[in-house]
């Protein structure tokens, strides 16, 4: 499946950063960005250093990460940091 969407360079940092976040889950990319888990694995594979890459799925396919709602602890009932600035719909957050 090829990628609908275009996406600005503002757009793809946070689409990247969103992917690096362990409490970030693949659902909430899909639901701000429309991009599923497989167009996201391939921006991913895309964007970043084979290196970095192969960090990330590592970092992805292990225990540590939380990208799968599946798979995570029902404790967990939030797709961001409390911390985190709001985002609300298809919007990117507002940065300073």
């Amino acid at each position: 499946m090829a990628e609908q969407t275009s996406f600005n360079e503002r757009e793809l940092d946070r689409i990247i950063e969103m992917a690096w976040e362990d409490r970030t889950p693949f659902e909430a990319i899909k639901f701000q960005f429309g991009l599923p888990e497989k167009e996201v694995i391939r921006l991913m594979r895309r964007e970043l250093k084979t290196s970095s890459f192969k960090r990330w799925r590592k970092r992805v396919n292990s225990g540590v990460s939380q990208k799968h709602l599946k798979k995570r602890n029902p404790d967990i009932n939030r797709f961001r940091c409390s911390r985190q600035r709001a985002i609300t719909g298809n919007k990117i957050s507002k940065r300073r």
